[in-house]
């Protein structure tokens, strides 16, 4: 299941930019694969993905949604680009170097998880990629290869720019860490009840002053989680009373959980809709799935033949 950091990174942002123009979405499935999880687990994690983003607002009239894997271009294009990718540029990617220096073991997939992102951005010559600040790397890797392409074989793909927010840029989980699965410490969007996402919220890790000492909100994980969801008044009232004293972390806590809770109320909502039409969900994934292999065969047709196999 999706988590804040999901959302306030990408998913936000994505439903966003679907107002600004057509917009390609899809659900990652090739790229779960890297962690080998068992079949059904997969189907249903793309389910949920499919209904946690229809449930945010995304708009299938305006956003060509989809499966990943139901666009078998996709990977044609990623052995083509891994011709043109160093084993050193994909060696410098910090999230492969970070998951190695923690114990991952490592396998192809996780190494050249970059070039199959950069196929899934350049097939559709997407030229805005919305993504977290630890996702910036990899863009800056699939424009590497674009213009590696591009000066042997001629100006086939769009150089893309990534787009991230930096009031959320990076979202930290329950132990200070960036908020990531891999970490064990998200916070997700959706709890089957309120008595679980108190749990959650309240496991966030603090300093350790008293009620009655001023406390730095800057430097505080609750501060800064509570930060995504509050208006300007709401940040200054914590803010004040954090430096005056007398209000604890578990004050913070409690006041994190609420605003949490409103603010995915009507997104609860709707998600619980949806769970229940999954007719409905198959039947977007299938438009959005026609949709995106008819761009992607138009872009790979000029990409056989500018490399010579057609």
């Amino acid at each position: 299941m999706p988590h804040i950091g999901n959302y306030f990174g990408m998913m936000k942002p994505a439903v966003e930019l679907q107002e600004q123009g057509e917009a390609f979405l899809f659900i990652a499935d090739y790229h779960a694969l890297t962690t080998s999880p068992p079949p059904e687990e997969l189907r249903n994690y793309t389910k949920e993905i499919a209904v946690d983003f229809l449930a945010c607002g995304l708009d299938p009239e305006k956003t060509v949604f989809f499966r990943q894997s139901d666009v078998p271009q996709v990977t044609e294009l990623t052995w083509i680009l891994n011709s043109c990718a160093s084993v050193g540029l994909l060696e410098r990617a910090h999230s492969y170097k970070d998951k190695v220096a923690k114990g991952f073991v490592p396998n192809n997939g996780l190494f050249s998880y970059p070039v199959l992102m950069a196929a899934d951005i350049l097939i559709y010559k997407s030229n805005v990629v919305p993504v977290g600040k630890d996702q910036k790397q990899h863009v800056e890797i699939t424009r590497d290869l674009a213009l590696r392409f591009n000066n042997v074989y001629g100006d086939i793909f769009v150089i893309p720019q990534e787009q991230i927010r930096e009031s959320v840029a990076v979202v930290p989980g329950v132990d200070g860490q960036k908020m990531s699965k891999s970490y064990n410490n998200t916070i997700p969007m959706f709890f089957d009840n309120d008595k679980a996402a108190r749990k959650r919220i309240m496991s966030i890790v603090t300093d350790s002053k008293e009620l009655e000492d001023s406390k730095e909100p800057e430097t505080c994980n609750v501060f800064a989680l509570y930060k995504l969801f509050a208006d300007e008044n709401q940040l200054k009232e914590m803010e004040n009373n954090y430096r005056a004293g007398n209000y604890g972390y578990g004050h913070a806590k409690q006041a994190l959980f609420e605003i949490f809770c409103d603010y995915f109320a009507d997104m609860s909502k709707k998600r619980k809709e949806l769970i229940d039409d999954p007719g409905y969900i198959e039947s977007v994934l299938k438009k959005g799935a026609e949709k995106a292999r008819a761009v992607a065969e138009e872009t790979m047709q000029q990409v056989r033949k500018a490399v010579g196999l057609r």
